[in-house]
């Protein structure tokens, strides 16, 4: 994989330029993407030119004029955007969505477009994991998690509804950094649901998704120049801790043990009932606003969307705005749950998802362990580093305060290296 810090520090000294870095991640994608089917569009030869023209002022930038790729469902001006969906095959956005923007003006380099799920929903788009061709890479984010694992982006850009960040990440062995709620913009980006799609960011390492996250956002996030601070971490089986597999119960309790020995201080946490009751609205949320986020595709393209998110569509008319409006407010009131809950730690450790990536492409895999944080609207980073007995990754998962990004990336960059030296 190529790492985002030490490729800005290498263009930084003068060692590599712009367009050395571009042409690290054409080699890869000329190599890899024949059997990964990480990308919806690319256009190389006007890549190459522009980093060569740009190089020296892109190079002085945060960014260093790093690749970076985006999911198919954020409208770019210079590439097409279809939503993974054939209703948009020839859609050329007028605009940037604010986060490309972003990215741009701190001296990114967009590479290209990664494949989305359709609508990133659940029906799988055909990329394969670059761990083990005959696996999914998750979902709905799978291009950008396989394009870095593959190695042919240093960083990759995603969305997260219920697990489409943190999931993809965790069955490609990656780091994936799903921010707090709204802390990256989601003006620009095809909605599926307004109170809980989040941007989010993939990279090789811990240091490398919170180098990128301050490049983009200007914000205080880096953590690779400090040491790092033993966090007080709540160990969180959850109500639903029997839906992940032996081996991952054993990889979250492993990664507990590496932190310990560490230094950190770890405590077991109990879901407060509130907090179940959470998790399973979820889907409702999620649902009712989806029928009104794809009104439109639903009203006048029903058979042309995919199998799964049609039958979703279909049913979440049903939902009332009542039962809506009483989610909403289940919401907001596990938010001060969650508050509470936190109170004496500094994060949670819980699984990143059941398992390893399921075999085959007919799955992107489930979000049970993704859905309630994404409502709470905490940040999330999945910390790789750990296998099953076949070598497939099994990702762990870090649990933020809400506002408390930094602190949530320190705690991950942690358990990064304690699990490197256990």
């Amino acid at each position: 994989m190529l790492s985002a810090l030490d490729l800005a520090r290498k263009i930084e000294a003068g060692e590599l330029t712009p367009a050395d870095a571009v042409e690290l991640c054409a080699a890869a994608i000329e190599r890899r993407e024949p059997e990964v089917r990480a990308f919806a569009a690319l256009d190389l030869d006007r890549i190459r030119t522009h980093a060569h023209a740009a190089g020296a002022k892109l190079a002085a930038l945060p960014l260093r004029g790093l690749p970076v790729g985006f999911k198919d469902i954020f409208d770019t001006a210079d590439f097409p955007t279809s939503y993974g969906s054939s209703i948009y095959s020839r859609h050329r956005p007028h605009a940037d969505a604010s986060l490309v923007a972003m990215t741009r003006r701190a001296g990114g380099i967009v590479m290209g477009k990664t494949v989305s799920t359709e609508m990133a929903f659940l029906d799988p788009a055909g990329t394969r994991n670059p761990r083990n061709l005959a696996h999914t890479p998750g979902g709905s984010s799978s291009g950008s998690a396989a394009a870095v694992a593959a190695g042919m982006l240093p960083i990759a850009v995603g969305t997260q509804t219920g697990g489409s960040v943190i999931r993809p990440a965790a069955f490609c062995g990656i780091v994936g950094f799903k921010p707090s709620f709204r802390l990256l913009p989601m003006v620009g980006v095809k909605c599926f649901s307004w109170s809980l799609d989040t941007a989010g960011l993939f990279a090789a390492s811990v240091s490398d998704v919170a180098f990128a996250a301050e490049a983009i956002t200007t914000r205080d996030l880096r953590i690779d120049d400090q040491a790092a601070k033993p966090p007080v971490i709540g160990l969180m089986r959850t109500h639903f801790w029997p839906q992940a597999s032996v081996d991952m119960q054993r990889a979250v309790e492993q990664a507990a043990l590496a932190a310990e020995t560490a230094g950190a201080k770890v405590r077991e946490l109990t879901l407060p009932p509130l907090l179940e009751e959470a998790h399973a609205i979820h889907a409702t949320l999620q649902n009712y606003e989806a029928a009104r986020a794809l009104a439109y595709e639903y009203d006048n393209h029903r058979a042309r969307l995919p199998r799964l998110l049609r039958a979703l569509l279909d049913e979440a008319a049903g939902i009332t705005a009542e039962t809506y409006d009483d989610a909403r407010r289940v919401s907001k009131r596990a938010r001060h749950a969650f508050n509470e809950l936190m109170a004496d730690v500094d994060v949670l450790l819980t699984p990143s998802a059941p398992g390893a990536a399921p075999a085959g492409l007919g799955s992107t895999g489930e979000a049970t362990f993704n859905r309630l944080w994404t409502l709470i609207g905490a940040p999330c980073v999945n910390v790789p580093g750990l296998a099953d007995p076949s070598g497939l990754p099994l990702g762990v998962q870090i649990v933020g305060r809400f506002g408390r990004d930094r602190a949530a990336l320190a705690a991950s960059r942690f358990l990064e290296r304690a699990l490197a030296d256990a």
